[in-house]
């Protein structure tokens, strides 16, 4: 798995750089709220317009990619995410960071989506192993995203932002010289194909599972920092080790869980594991211990989900995987959208509130995947649905990331 073509490296390590955004934020939350003078659901919407324009875009990765070919899909979603990050740190003002945040959102989706089917097509070996090599460079940029954002926060909150984009810079130049050039493949996409896939019963309900999944999800990523109140470099440190337990279980543990007990019962153990872990903090919420020992455990869970269920959703549908993968990422990332506002709102009327409707949040996304226990049930005995790695040449197309 390890011995890749510099194609795959190259595009992985924009990857690292590319999801160290999604936790980049989460030290200078607080620094944020308190030098603009902004409350947690103000502050929030750093993350839900980055989700929610991502979530949306991913609708129309497809149709870019199959129009420009991958490897101009990449770079421009890796400019976007340079001018939105490097002007989010010059704002005054709350809704101005929200606002570049959105276009961070934008490049995001138009890289993340092109990114994985590049590694999957250009990488040795199998699809699951190309997954996993995904998911480690999804783990490395979650957990060293919190541990930059709290180094440069220590200095100011605008640093990070810059931090990233320079890093981007660098991946940018990395792609545009590694990538060998990928023309726009014979067929392309429909803008609605995303849509009409979700007509397939079991994408769907792998999508809204991941919807209510990512309630917890950014609950612990957005509202966390608040009560545990404190500086740039503990919260840095904290959310490290969630990131550092996560991409270990996300490559390691996940394919021998995924051997032994199955994917789906792989995905529900992992998913109930959240579930009691969010319900902990929400009685333990006024006691930092607690939340810190959550943050941290909590990661092992979610690395395990990940990979499973970006397998399962490679697998599923009886589309195209960029066409079901965009749609997935559509449905899920709406959840994402919402939850971090939701949980500054509630969170200003309870700090335990936040936790408690997260882990119920994830309990229900358990129940709705046994809505497609039949769609789901022979997932193991398939192949990789016309996923396998394809060495020969780049036909990317709009498939993204696992969870983010």
């Amino acid at each position: 798995m390890w011995r890749q073509p510099r194609t795959v490296w190259s595009v992985a390590f924009a990857c690292v750089i590319s999801f160290m955004g999604i936790g980049l934020v989460d030290p200078i939350l607080k620094p944020i709220a308190d030098e603009l003078g902004a409350g947690p659901s103000q502050v929030s919407l750093l993350f839900t317009s980055y989700m929610a324009v991502m979530g949306l875009a991913m609708l129309g990765t497809g149709w870019v990619s199959s129009r420009v070919g991958a490897k101009r899909t990449l770079l421009l979603g890796l400019v976007l995410i340079i001018i939105g990050a490097g002007l989010a740190g010059t704002q005054d003002a709350v809704g101005g960071i929200v606002a570049f945040r959105a276009l961070w959102g934008l490049g995001n989706a138009l890289f993340i989506a092109t990114a994985l089917a590049t590694i999957v097509n250009a990488a040795a070996g199998s699809v699951g192993q190309a997954i996993i090599l995904y998911e480690a460079a999804l783990g490395v940029g979650i957990a060293t995203g919190p541990l930059v954002g709290g180094w440069l926060g220590e200095v100011s909150w605008r640093w990070p932002f810059f931090g990233v984009a320079t890093l981007m810079a660098i991946a940018l130049v990395a792609t545009a010289v590694t990538l060998p050039a990928t023309p726009p493949p014979s067929r392309a996409s429909s803008i609605g194909a995303p849509l009409r896939a979700l007509g397939h019963r079991g994408l769907l309900t792998v999508g809204l599972t991941a919807l209510l999944y990512n309630f917890g999800f950014f609950t612990l990523l957005a509202f966390t920092p608040f009560p545990l109140d404190l500086g740039a470099q503990e919260i840095g440190l904290i959310f490290f080790g969630w990131g550092l337990f996560l991409a270990i279980t996300s490559v390691f543990v996940a394919p021998r869980i995924q051997r032994r007990f199955g994917t789906i019962p792989g995905i529900v153990g992992a998913l109930l594991g959240f579930a009691a872990i969010l319900a902990a903090m929400g009685l333990g919420a006024h006691h930092k211990p607690v939340l810190v020992i959550g943050v941290v455990l909590s990661g092992a869970f979610l690395g395990i989900n990940n990979t499973l269920i970006t397998e399962t959703v490679m697998k599923v549908a009886p589309v195209e995987r960029g066409v079901a993968s965009a749609a997935y990422s559509f449905v899920r990332f709406s959840g994402g959208a919402v939850a971090p506002w939701l949980a500054g709102r509630l969170g200003e009327e309870s700090i335990q509130l936040p936790f408690w409707v997260g882990a119920g949040a994830v309990v229900l996304g358990v129940l709705v995947l046994r809505i497609a226990r039949a769609e789901l049930r022979d997932i193991d005995a398939q192949p990789g649905h016309g996923a396998e790695a394809v060495n020969s040449e780049l036909e990317a197309e709009a498939v993204t990331v696992g969870d983010a």
